[in-house]
């Protein structure tokens, strides 16, 4: 893979991490500072800690890795192995709310659907492009 595309995976998986983390910061700072969820939902929890406080500890994990690679020469091959694996311990921990959510019949939201579908949803983006920019890095090393 050319530096130039490893760069464009390198700014998506950034630019994806950036989202995640500005909305799971955002559901996480109201929970902190008013003490309610936002957007009117129920606040799933773990471990007694709300779920979007991992959400944006696993978020921040991608944007720092990821970040780093932006700003200065870095292994990629270890960049992306850490967005892979965080972005799918991600998809398993947004995929159980999502499902409790989906079997009590809450899914929607004011937003559509509920904060837990669109942090998994971001996950998914996350491993997809994580998946694909590890499989070209391989296959140029391969070759």
């Amino acid at each position: 893979m050319q530096k130039s595309q490893q760069r464009s995976y390198v700014i998506s998986l950034f630019s994806l991490a950036t989202a995640g983390l500005l909305f799971s910061g955002y559901l996480s700072a109201v929970k902190l500072f008013s003490g309610t969820c936002a957007f009117n939902e129920s606040c799933p929890y773990f471990l007694g800690f709300p779920a979007c406080w991992y959400g944006f500890t696993m978020y921040a994990a991608m944007f720092i890795v990821t970040g780093i690679a932006l700003i200065r020469k870095t292994n990629i091959r270890k960049v992306i192995l850490t967005d892979i694996l965080v972005s799918f311990l991600g998809i398993l921990f947004a995929g159980r709310f999502v499902v409790i959510e989906f079997l009590q019949s809450r899914v929607t939201g004011t937003l559509g659907l509920s904060t837990c579908v669109y942090g998994l949803i971001f996950y998914i983006a996350i491993f997809i492009v994580s998946c694909v920019a590890y499989k070209r890095l391989k296959r140029t090393i391969d070759l």
